[in-house]
């Protein structure tokens, strides 16, 4: 019997991870690939794509690893032609590049701002101008985006720059997916919360809590009913869906992936 995703091309953008551990992008990589899909993996740093592309031959898989910088047309245009060279087609694209730089409209410099919105939703909207002619084309297709609940609430932290290109995010997947409804083309969104993963390690803590990753762990989990944190395959799960099969008649719509955080009042 086959997988969910038993035969479809995925590009996966993001692929990478900052460490070892389920980031997204390296756990929607690795889920696609044990639901039969064969991956195109795709990030700036091939390094940080070695233990995604390990854990992907370990499920069985197939992944072809790619260099990108997603924010440069040239770049995105490249890839996907390498994608489609390659294997013929592009079933499914997960947009998973992303990443957060504090600061409010006061605070953030100028430079900064424009590089969230380069990063966070930029590289959206070019991988996306570069698929869809090929999608419909070939008679159709899924796109999952990655926003974060930082698109849709106050989360704990000023980040302008990222809240603002997270939000858009979601309103640009609602509108591509009406436009390319008619084309057979499906685009959906998956909102994570705050999750354990590796960039929590590497990144946040440092950002947020002066190096003490305990200390940013106790935060983070204390805005989340569940009694757990979620991390990268949570969210491949919820992108496992949208880009199935049984998602077929889902398209403009949000999957919260946070253990309820979003939806408390305090």
């Amino acid at each position: 019997m086959g997988g969910r995703l038993e035969g479809k091309i995925a590009i996966v953008t993001g692929a990478g991870c900052v460490g070892p551990g389920w980031g997204n992008g390296r756990a929607v990589a690795v889920r696609f690939a044990e639901e039969g899909a064969r991956i195109f993996a795709v990030d700036k740093n091939i390094d940080a794509m070695a233990e995604t592309l390990e854990r992907v031959r370990a499920a069985g898989g197939e992944a072809t690893p790619w260099t990108c910088d997603v924010t440069r047309d040239d770049e995105v245009a490249a890839m996907v032609r390498a994608c489609h060279q390659q294997y013929g087609r592009v079933d499914i694209l997960v947009n998973n590049v992303g990443g957060s730089a504090k600061g409010g409209p006061v605070t953030l410099s100028e430079e900064t701002w424009d590089a969230q919105i380069a990063f966070n939703l930029k590289s959206v909207f070019l991988t996306c101008k570069h698929v869809l002619p090929l999608m419909e084309a070939q008679g159709g297709g899924a796109i999952v985006n990655t926003a974060s609940t930082s698109g849709i609430r106050w989360t704990g932290a000023a980040q302008v720059g990222y809240a603002s290109a997270k939000a858009g995010v979601i309103q640009f997947s609602r509108v591509v997916a009406v436009e390319y409804a008619s084309r057979n083309i499906r685009v959906n969104t998956v909102i994570p919360g705050q999750m354990h993963t590796p960039m929590v390690e590497a990144r946040l803590a440092k950002q947020r809590a002066g190096g003490d990753v305990e200390t940013l762990l106790k935060q983070r989990q204390s805005r989340i009913p569940l009694n757990f944190m979620g991390d990268g395959r949570d969210t491949a799960n919820a992108a496992l869906f949208l880009a199935s099969d049984e998602a077929r008649f889902v398209t403009g719509a949000e999957i919260v992936v946070d253990g309820g955080m979003s939806v408390r009042c305090d």
